[in-house]
Order: structure tokens, then C-alpha cells, then sequence
């Protein structure tokens, strides 16, 4: 585990590869949860979370899932990948002035047909459903989500 200050070298000096969750339900809303973390705290953002050092693609998606939905054992063969994409952040998530923030962000996609989960709230403060189309014209949805439906 990287101690704050490391973590902080490696935001500096590299990019962060993560997964991102966009979830829809039978009606094709989207899963969005408002961020409590920097980067992009205080925005509606889909679900997802960092790949960590020596984890499989298979390990993180699983994770992520339950970190970030309550979902335990979500494979990530019940998505459908959706594609690379790049997030670039001018904060970091210590506040550090002059540090930006870059991720390498891979899309999974995933459509829920049982009842909508409850998440946790450990990086949102609450959730909400939205169609592509709703969230298109929030000014609260943050762009890099409003990238995943344009």
C-alpha cells in the first residue's frame, strides 16, 4: 500500500488506469453517483474506480463492483466493453496546487434487470438514474461521464 505522499509521486508523474461502470437499468437510465472525492468532487459520475498494482483486469472489474455498487461477484464477462478512454483532471485528490490528474479509463458497460442496487456511499453521497438524454444537458454531470453517450 502506497503511503498519501507516494501516491501522491505517482498522480504527479503518470497516468492512473481505471475502470469505469456505466450501468443501466430495464428502462435505460444510467447509474450515476455524486462524487464526495477529488478529482471531481461534487459532480454526478458513473461508477469506477483504479486498477491497483498487480491485479487482474478480471480481479479489479469484481472489486470495483462491490466497492463501488454492492455487487459481489459481478464478472466482467456479464459487460460489454465499450472502449479506451482518457480523463484529464487540473486537481488531484489531496488538493495539491500544480498537480493534475490523469486517467487511462476502460468502459465496461452493463445492464441490470433485477431491481436497481443500493450502492455504497463511501465515494458518492447518493445516486441517481438518469437517461443519456437527461444527463446530457445537466451542467452537474461531468464531462467525462457526458463522454460515454455522445
Amino acid at each position: 500500500m502506497l503511503t498519501q505522499s507516494d501516491f501522491l509521486d505517482v498522480v504527479r508523474l503518470t497516468p492512473l488506469v481505471a475502470i469505469d461502470l456505466i450501468v443501466s437499468d430495464a428502462d435505460g437510465r444510467v447509474l450515476l453517483g455524486h462524487r464526495r472525492n477529488r478529482p471531481a468532487r461534487g459532480t454526478w459520475f458513473v461508477p469506477g474506480g483504479r486498477i491497483q498494482k498487480n491485479e487482474t483486469l478480471d480481479a479489479a472489474f469484481a472489486r470495483i463492483a462491490d466497492a463501488e455498487l454492492g455487487l459481489a461477484n459481478l464478472t466482467r464477462a456479464a459487460a460489454r466493453f465499450e472502449g479506451v478512454f482518457e480523463h484529464h483532471y487540473s486537481d488531484n485528490f489531496a488538493a495539491e496546487p500544480h498537480v493534475s490528474t490523469h486517467y487511462i479509463v476502460l468502459a465496461y458497460a452493463l445492464s441490470l434487470t433485477s431491481a436497481a442496487p443500493i450502492g455504497r456511499l463511501d465515494q458518492h453521497s447518493e445516486y441517481l438514474w438518469l437517461t443519456p438524454s437527461e444527463l446530457l444537458v445537466r451542467t452537474d454531470v461531468h464531462e467525462n461521464t457526458k463522454a460515454y453517450f455522445r
